[in-house]
Order: C-alpha cells, then structure tokens, then sequence
C-alpha cells in the first residue's frame, strides 16, 4: 500500500480494499533490538522494523569473553541481512534507513541483502528507503519472500540490477497511487495533483528499472497486475528466481 502524509486524506495506494477515514493507518511497526551480554548489561541496537508484537527469537553466541546473547535479527544484521517485514511507513523507513547507512559504514564495498515481505506503504517513506538504497555504495541484494506489492514491489525492483531475486512461490503486485481528498475545491486540486506527481515519478522509475515502456508501465499500473515469481522474472522487475 502506498501512502503520502498530508493534512487531508492520505494518499494511499492500499493493499485493502478502500480508504475508511480521513486518517492514515496507525501501524505498529517497530521492535527494538537488543544485544545483551550473558550476566549484565544491555546495549539497544538498531530497530529492525518487526512489529513490536512478535516474539523475536534469541540465539546464544560462544567466544573468549563467555556467553551472549543476541536476538536473531541483530545476529543476522552483523551478516549483513536486513528485513522489510511490515507495512512501509516513516518508523520502518527510519529503521531501514540507519540499518543500510550503518553497513555502508561498516564496509563499503560488500553486498547488503535485503529480504523484502510488505505489501506496500507510505509513498515519501518508501522513496527514502529507495533514495538511500540508490546512493549507499554497496549493493543491494533484493530478495522477496512470500508477498511484495506495491511499494514493495517498487523497492524489490530497486535493487541492484542482476542481484534483484524472489522465491518460487512469492507473489509480486504493482499499482498505481490511490487516494482521495476532502475540504474546498483547492484543496482538492492540491492532493490531486500531489497523486499525479506520485504517480508519474513510481511509473518513470518502473520503467528504467524493468526496461518496459513508459505506456505499458502506466496500462499495467492501472489496476492490481499480480504476477507469480517467473512473471515478475519476465517482466524484469526481478533477475533469477531462487531455486535449490
């Protein structure tokens, strides 16, 4: 789902059905990370965009100093795995963000995996997440497991391209900006315009990173296009489909 923050009715290219408010979806979407040593202290780590309510698991990590304990998505961000798990808005971008900058930081030149399962969010957090996986100087493994639709599409698409890759039985969905907008007549035109401008920059971008026409980007976009793994393949939005 697609969403733009604004003072009126967010604009919103949803994985549900409709729009039921004028307010914009309150996502719990952040779980805090924490590196413990095996008697003592903790340290906080970086958010691992998780939501708060899932149990995350502890793995136990032996070394010359004794025992510590580390919950497993900080385990996997020292191998350099990051995850897209949850709906996208500005938490889970902020999230995202420190945890791709934090690895550039670490090494350059070595790839960042991203593994990627939302169906979508917030259009100006999704593109900071795009931004920043644009600038940063490593690559930028893409990797969808089990649903990526709209601006989760958009981001596995992102990736570095050759290195852009998805699960046999994933789903892949892309789709216009939708929205809508309440209050005097310009305000209206404000927020359709702001759709407008959303939705010729996400085609534009489509469009260099599939190597399809601008005009079948915009006809495909039109409504939900759902694809399987080998579609999306074909379509160019990936590069290989995994496979043992």
């Amino acid at each position: 789902m697609l969403q733009s923050q604004s003072s009126h009715h967010p604009i919103s290219s949803s994985f549900s059905l409709e729009i039921h408010s004028n307010y914009p979806e309150i996502v719990m979407a952040t779980a805090g990370l924490a590196e413990q040593n095996s008697g003592s202290d903790r340290q906080n780590s970086l958010n691992s965009g998780l939501p708060a309510r899932n149990v995350i698991p502890m793995v136990v990590e032996q070394s010359g100093m004794g025992e510590r304990a580390f919950d497993l998505y900080s385990r996997l961000l020292r191998e350099r795995i990051v995850f897209l798990g949850t709906p996208v808005d500005d938490n889970v971008a902020d999230s995202l963000v420190a945890q791709l900058l934090f690895l550039e930081s670490e090494d350059p030149e070595k790839d960042i995996q991203l593994y990627i399962n939302s169906p979508g969010g917030s259009v100006t957090a999704g593109m900071a997440i795009y931004d920043t996986m644009q600038q940063i100087r490593p690559d930028v493994v893409t990797i969808c497991y089990g649903l990526a639709a709209s601006m989760g599409a958009f981001l596995l698409s992102a990736g570095t391209k050759g290195k852009r890759m998805s699960l046999p039985s994933s789903r892949i969905m892309i789709h216009q900006p939708l929205g809508g907008a309440q209050g005097q007549a310009v305000d209206i035109e404000i927020q359709a315009k702001e759709i407008l401008y959303h939705k010729n920059t996400l085609n534009r971008l489509l469009a260099e990173h599939t190597d399809q026409p601008l005009d079948k980007i915009a006809a495909d976009t039109e409504r939900d296009f759902f694809m399987s793994a080998e579609e999306a393949k074909n379509y160019g939005l990936i590069d290989q489909v995994i496979s043992k």
